[in-house]
C-alpha cells in the first residue's frame, strides 16, 4: 500500500484504534502527527521514534477549533502538506436512555461529531491546494448495524459519521480528495476494556474472553487490524474508492439470531 512519504494525521492516536492506525501508517513509511489530549501522548510518539518511526504529537483538543487550527498549522509548518487524515478520536459513556441527560448527549456530540467536523474543515482547505487528500472516519458497527440497551448517546453519534463522511466524499471528489467509513466491531482497546470493568468489576478478563468467544472468528479485533484497513483507504491504491462504510468486525454482525442450536 502506498502511504510511503505522505503526511498524516490520526486524531485519538495515542492509544486503543487510533494507536494502531498510527502504527501501521508509520511502518508503511507515512510521517504521523497524532492530535491527542491525553497524558500519554508523549510516550506514545517516543514509543514510536524509538522504532524508528516518523511520529510526532501535537497536544489538541478535538472540540476547541482554534486549537485544531494551532496544531494543523504546526503540521503544514513542519511538513509543507497534509495528504491524510483520519477521524478516530471517540468516547463511550453508556446510560439508560431515561437516565441520560444533556450533558451526556452533548458530550458524546461534541467529541465524536463536532470533533471530525471541525478538524475536517481545518484540514480540507489545505488538500485542495494540493488537488489530493484522503479521509478515513473511524465510526462503529453500534448504531448503524447493530445496537445493545444503553447505547442511545453513542449510537446516535456514532451512526451519523456515516452521513458525515459520504457527505464528505460528494462535497470534495472534484478535489482529488476520497472520504471513507470504517465500522469496528469489539477490539481489544482501552474502550472495552473500560467496559468489561464495568460489567464485571470482580473479573472483566472473564467477560473479556466471554466477548471473544462470541464472535464468530473467535477473538477480538486489534489494533493493528484497523489500521491496516485505514492505511489501505488512505493509500493511492485506494483512489477508486469513496463514500463507502466497510464493516470490520471478526463476523459479530452476521448471525441472525442468537439461538444456540
Amino acid at each position: 500500500m502506498t502511504v510511503k512519504n505522505r503526511i498524516a494525521i490520526v486524531t485519538g492516536g495515542a492509544m486503543g484504534n487510533g494507536k494502531g492506525i498510527t502504527e501501521v501508517l508509520a511502518s508503511q513509511g507515512a510521517s504521523v502527527a497524532i492530535f491527542d489530549k491525553s497524558d500519554i501522548l508523549q510516550d506514545t510518539v517516543k514509543e514510536f521514534q524509538d522504532m524508528g518511526y516518523d511520529v510526532c504529537g501535537f497536544r489538541t483538543d478535538i472540540t476547541d477549533r482554534k486549537n485544531i487550527d494551532e496544531s494543523v498549522a504546526a503540521v503544514v509548518e513542519k511538513y509543507g502538506r497534509i495528504d491524510i487524515l483520519i477521524n478516530n478520536a471517540g468516547v463511550m459513556k453508556n446510560l439508560p436512555f431515561l437516565e441520560t441527560g444533556e450533558d451526556n448527549l452533548d458530550f458524546h456530540i461534541n467529541i465524536n461529531i463536532k470533533g471530525p467536523w471541525n478538524v475536517s474543515q481545518s484540514v480540507i482547505p489545505h488538500m485542495i491546494k494540493n488537488n489530493y487528500g484522503r479521509i478515513v472516519t473511524i465510526a462503529s458497527v453500534t448504531g448503524g448495524f447493530v445496537d445493545d440497551g444503553g447505547d442511545m448517546s453513542y449510537s446516535l453519534t456514532k451512526s451519523a459519521l456515516i452521513g458525515f463522511g459520504r457527505c464528505l466524499a460528494m462535497e470534495f471528489i472534484e478535489y482529488g480528495i476520497t472520504s471513507n467509513i470504517i465500522c469496528p466491531g469489539y477490539c481489544n482497546t482501552p474502550m472495552v476494556a473500560k467496559e468489561a470493568a464495568e460489567e464485571k468489576p470482580d473479573n472483566p478478563d472473564d467477560f473479556l474472553k466471554d466477548l471473544a468467544n462470541s464472535l464468530p472468528i473467535g477473538r477480538l479485533g486489534k489494533p493493528q487490524d484497523i489500521g491496516f484497513l485505514a492505511s489501505y483507504l488512505a493509500s493511492d491504491e485506494a483512489s477508486f474508492i469513496t463514500g463507502q462504510t466497510v464493516v470490520i468486525d471478526g463476523g459479530c454482525t452476521l448471525p441472525e439470531t442468537n439461538l444456540d442450536y
